[in-house]
C-alpha cells in the first residue's frame, strides 16, 4: 500500500515532476554505474565502493534539485573513521540506506538476500561485501551476522544494523532484534545510534517524495565490552525513541 503524506500543501503537480525526474534518475544512472563496478570486480574492494560512491552523491543531490530534499546532520563530531564501529539505526525509508554510504565511513550492510538477485544492480551491491540474509531462518542469519560482521569490523569496516528489520512508518515502534547488539557483545565493538525523519519526506513504499530537510541524529560511541546484549539493545532503543520524541515537532 502506497503511504502518503497528507499533510502536503504544496504544488501538486511540482511535487509529481520532481518525483518522476528523481526516480528518472536515479534509475537510468543505475545502469551506467552497476555495470562499472561489475567491471571492477578484479580491482580492490575500495575502488568499487568509490564508484558506488558516485551514485549515492548523485542520488542525493537529484534529490535537492527534483524534490527540494535536503538533510542535516547532528553528531558528525562522533564519527571516527579510524576506529571500526557497529551502528544501530532507525529505519523508516530507503533514503537511509543510500544517504549513510555518505555519512559514514566505508561500511557493509545487513540485508536481505533476495535483494541481490535483481538484475544488474543486485549482482553490483553483492561485491560490496554485504551481510545477505534468509529472514525465514532465523538462526543461519544471526549466524552469519556474529561470523561475517566480525570479520568485517576486523577489516576496518563500520557495519550498518537495521534492528527493527523492516522499514517503519513515522511514529511506529518495532521492537528491536538482537543480532546487532550480540554482535557488539561478542566483538567487543564500539556502538553508535541513530535517529532521524526520513519517513515524513521519502516515505516507504510511496513514489512521492517531499521537499523539506530530513533530521539526522547520531549519539556518541558506546562501549560494549563486558556489556550484555539485552543492555547494548535497551539503550539503543531509548536513545533512538527520545531522538525521534524531539524531531517530531519539527517534522
Amino acid at each position: 500500500m502506497t503511504q502518503q503524506n497528507t499533510s502536503y500543501q504544496g504544488n501538486k503537480i511540482r511535487l509529481y515532476l520532481g518525483s518522476a525526474l528523481l526516480f528518472t534518475g536515479m534509475t537510468l544512472s543505475l545502469f551506467i554505474v552497476s555495470p562499472l563496478i561489475l567491471l571492477a570486480i578484479p580491482l580492490s574492494f575500495s575502488v568499487r565502493y568509490k564508484i558506488a560512491g558516485i551514485w549515492v552523491r548523485f542520488v542525493l543531490w537529484l534529490s535537492k534539485a527534483c524534490c527540494g530534499l535536503d538533510y542535516e546532520v547532528e553528531g558528525l563530531e562522533h564519527i571516527n573513521p579510524n576506529q571500526a564501529t557497529i551502528v544501530l539505526s532507525k529505519h523508516q525509508s530507503a533514503w537511509e540506506t543510500i544517504a549513510f554510504r555518505h555519512i559514514l565511513p566505508m561500511q557493509a550492510v545487513l540485508l536481505k538476500r533476495s535483494l541481490l538477485w535483481l538484475p544488474v544492480w543486485g549482482w553490483a551491491m553483492a561485491t560490496l561485501k554485504p551481510i545477505a540474509i534468509d529472514r525465514e531462518n532465523q538462526r543461519a542469519a544471526l549466524r552469519k551476522l556474529l561470523d561475517q560482521g566480525t570479520a568485517f569490523l576486523n577489516e576496518g569496516l563500520w557495519l550498518v544494523v537495521f534492528p527493527e528489520g523492516t522499514r517503519t512508518a513515522p511514529g511506529e515502534i518495532r521492537k528491536f532484534s538482537a543480532g546487532g547488539a550480540l554482535l557488539a557483545q561478542n566483538s567487543g565493538y564500539p556502538v553508535i545510534f541513530i535517529a532521524h525523519n526520513a519517513g515524513h519526506y521519502w516515505p516507504r513504499y510511496s513514489f512521492l517524495k517531499y521537499p523539506g530537510t530530513i533530521k539526522v541524529k547520531i549519539s556518541p560511541p558506546h562501549e560494549t565490552k563486558g556489556r550484555k546484549a539485552a543492555d547494548i539493545n535497551l539503550e539503543a532503543s531509548q536513545w533512538i525513541a527520545q531522538a525521534m520524541k524531539e524531531m517530531e515537532p519539527e517534522s
